[in-house]
């Protein structure tokens, strides 16, 4: 992404379309003098920053474009770190596009993707993490996701970067010193604190790379399948998660024929809900393909709901069965037992433990129940529920969040969210294991000292404290145009 960084740009920073008012940025060494030559009012360029301006902005023939505000902010103490103004006129799409090509006319250039934060990063105001943030806050669709992009912009992320960093430089900077006195065959980095300091790192970063998983269902959702039998009552039970009558139920089996897709939000965490066509031998092309498409869409998911309709007379061996079939990459299972309103003397601890001699004498098999090699029963989570008429539905949200993000469900710590930032890590998780075996098979200084150097490359890669050209323009190209 190479681009002219001295001259001033122009774009559209509110979202498309029309509206009430629309805001036209400019940013640059020229913005307060070129907007002055078009604004009929005060007088720009005498005012000082952070202060809004009534008046009109007119064409090269003296002609009146729109009444607008126009608000200064001088250079450094501006988004961009440069001198901006914003331009508030009416929102038609017909004023914004004539507002900003009187800019153009007058000698500002468009903006590209990203380049108001670009030029915020290249002049010191916000590192890259940061900047990936405020696209992570205005792509946000949930509470969750929007303050931990909060938490990011406000630097919690580089702060712990940065001070993982200094505490290696410590060192680093001690073996490279020992490299000028190679000669004198002197140490000046005690290796046992050495050893002991990469350790701890090695352990703060495993830290943030767990907190992956939960940041990346916050900041992306949770895909989440409803898959069963057909009638199992997948479809009231993705009614009755929602509170609406979302999907069509009825008692004939296969209504469900395409997978119907909507969102729920629990506790600011988004899940995609696919509801499925139910699982079973198809009566036609068409059910054959929806029963496809269910076992590609468990494949793709991070979370499975299996419903079991415990009166529809299907044993535990079926159950065990379907599960196998779908289960095939790993996924948290949840088995919810249905329509336990019709039999609540059902013993759910039974699916789990389906040799336990106290369970009811009615349930037992007539034949021993083979559990499949590639089912582990400690892994799935049973809840018994009637989504007719929701009993136990607010316990299942419960449990559907605690399964898609673990046993780590506090915010208030330095979570992950960036895939780009994860794979960083990872990297510098890897070369601190090469220097522990460095350390562990007496290499010698030079060669600790390379890996020590490329575990923090990886480190200042995500903050940007090292030559990241390569990093800019996929980084900024992801930005709508006005910011």
């Amino acid at each position: 992404m190479i681009l002219e960084t001295n001259d001033t740009i122009v774009a559209l920073a509110t979202p498309p379309g029309a509206g009430a008012i629309a805001v036209v940025r400019l940013s640059g060494s020229l913005a307060v003098r070129l907007a002055d030559g078009l604004f009929r009012g005060r007088r720009l360029v005498d005012c000082p920053s952070h202060t809004a301006h009534f008046g009109r902005i007119v064409r090269e023939d003296g002609s009146t474009v729109d009444e607008v505000v126009a608000t200064v902010f001088r250079s450094p103490r501006s988004y961009t770190g440069e001198d901006v103004v914003e331009i508030s006129c009416h929102g038609s799409t017909y004023l914004q596009q004539e507002l900003i090509q009187t800019c153009l006319r007058a000698g500002a250039r468009m903006a590209q993707p990203g380049e108001f934060t670009l030029r915020a990063y290249l002049n010191g105001k916000m590192d890259l993490s940061q900047a990936e943030a405020v696209a992570d806050l205005i792509a946000s669709e949930s509470s969750a996701s929007a303050e931990l992009a909060l938490k990011q912009l406000r630097g919690g992320f580089k702060k712990e970067i940065v001070r993982l960093r200094e505490r290696l430089i410590e060192f680093a900077s001690l073996i490279e010193l020992e490299l000028d006195f190679s000669e004198e065959d002197v140490e000046f980095a005690d290796r046992k604190q050495l050893k002991a300091l990469v350790l701890e790192l090695k352990r703060h970063i495993s830290s943030l790379l767990s907190s992956f998983q939960l940041g990346n269902a916050i900041k992306t959702g949770v895909s989440t399948v409803i898959a069963g039998r057909p009638n199992a009552g997948k479809s009231t039970l993705l009614n009755a998660l929602l509170n609406e009558e979302r999907a069509i139920v009825s008692d004939i089996a296969g209504t469900t024929r395409d997978t119907i897709e909507e969102v729920l939000n629990i506790h600011g965490v988004q899940f995609r809900l696919i509801d499925t066509a139910g699982i079973r031998e198809a009566h036609d092309q068409i059910e054959a393909i929806g029963v496809r498409k269910t076992f590609e869409k468990v494949r793709e998911a991070s979370l499975l709901i299996y419903v079991w309709d415990i009166t529809s007379g299907m044993t535990l061996q079926e159950l065990y069965n379907d599960l196998a079939q779908l289960l095939v990459n790993p996924v948290h299972c949840l088995v919810v037992c249905n329509k336990m309103d019709r039999n609540p003397l059902f013993d759910v601890g039974w699916v789990l433990n389906p040799a336990d001699p106290a369970i009811h004498p009615y349930l037992l098999p007539s034949a021993p129940v083979l559990v499949p090699e590639t089912l582990v029963l400690s892994d799935l989570v049973v809840v018994p529920v009637s989504a007719s008429n929701q009993m136990n539905i607010d316990y299942l949200k419960e449990e559907l969040y605690r399964a898609a993000l673990g046993d780590s469900i506090r915010l208030e710590g330095t979570v992950v969210t960036n895939a780009r930032h994860y794979d960083a890590l990872r990297r510098a998780e890897g070369a601190l294991e090469e220097v522990l075996q460095g350390l562990d098979s007496g290499l010698t200084g030079d060669f600790i000292a390379q890996d020590i150097r490329r575990s923090l490359n990886f480190l200042g890669e995500i903050t940007g404290e090292i030559g990241v050209e390569d990093l800019l323009g996929s980084i900024f190209g992801k930005f709508c145009i006005g910011k």
